[in-house]
């Protein structure tokens, strides 16, 4: 098993996708973050069927990372209640050289 894990996010727009990923880069809690957009969401919030345009986002961390980094994504995300879903990454399959990157790439 390999200590890196991957962070989907949403986010309402690319600019606020982009504020986030700058942040965790600079702040090392994450090696790269891809950013795509638009994606169409559709989703029941407070009893009513929304659909709103949203861009996807996937933060490149590490397992001693992933808690502090989904904390600031907490704390500069403006939905009350983002998605962030944590998804460990196998060494099985992955290429070395890239997890090796990723955690050298990050330093919480």
């Amino acid at each position: 098993m390999s200590d890196i894990v991957f962070l989907y996010v949403t986010a309402p727009d690319p600019q606020t996708a982009r504020q986030i990923a700058r942040t965790l880069i600079t702040e090392k809690l994450a090696a790269c973050v891809n950013i795509s957009a638009p994606m169409t969401s559709i989703y029941e919030w407070d009893g009513a069927i929304e659909e709103t345009a949203e861009t996807a986002m996937i933060v490149k961390t590490t397992a001693a990372a992933v808690e502090p980094a989904r904390d600031r994504i907490i704390a500069l995300h403006p939905y009350e209640t983002p998605c962030i879903a944590a998804l460990p990454i196998s060494a099985h399959g992955s290429a070395p050289a890239f997890l090796d990157w990723v955690a050298q790439a990050t330093n919480p």
